[in-house]
């Protein structure tokens, strides 16, 4: 992969999971991003545990790294792995730009964080769209009730002209 496409925001969406409710990336995705060893992170990470909150980062079950390799493709490696790997949110992925300490440590954190914030966004903007085709949907619910109602009057006075025993015109009574 070249630095163009590790660099395109796209590349790093397709990385980010969703996990326990979190959008988390796994160890060996930020490994590959950083430039380093998933191995050397992990080191890393473990030297500086306190700076990785249980909001910032958490290992994956069994059951989790399963899934995980189950549906992406890129981590079929990871199957035959005894190891569990950490999964870091949004904030440890930054995080681990400030452990890592190298310029293109900072130049990925903040890639990732701009990737985040752009989901974020784009989840905003699909909730806003999905509110204002609900309120459209009131509104022609309540149209589709009125235009019911016109049509039934309508056959209401058809009904009731055809009905009528009076005959048209003009008689005169001799």
């Amino acid at each position: 992969m070249t630095k163009a496409e590790i660099l395109a925001p796209e590349v790093v969406a397709q990385k980010i999971l969703l996990i326990r409710g979190h959008k988390v990336m796994i160890d060996a995705d930020l490994a590959g991003l950083y430039g380093v060893p998933t191995k050397a992170l992990n080191q890393a990470v473990r030297r500086n545990l306190e700076r990785f909150p249980a909001d910032f980062m958490f290992q994956l079950t069994a059951e989790e790294k399963l899934e995980v390799v189950t549906n992406c493709d890129h981590l079929a490696k990871l199957r035959f792995s005894s190891y569990l790997p950490l999964v870091f949110t949004e904030h440890g992925a930054l995080m681990l730009g400030n452990v890592l300490k190298s310029p293109r440590a900072v130049e990925i954190s903040l890639l990732i964080v701009r990737t985040f914030v752009q989901l974020r966004e784009l989840l905003s903007n699909h909730k806003e769209l999905a509110l204002k085709l609900e309120e459209l949907e009131r509104k022609t619910s309540s149209h589709d009730q009125a235009i019911a109602g016109l049509i039934e009057a309508i056959r209401q006075l058809m009904h009731t002209s055809t009905t009528s025993s009076r005959p048209i015109g003009f008689t005169a009574d001799i």
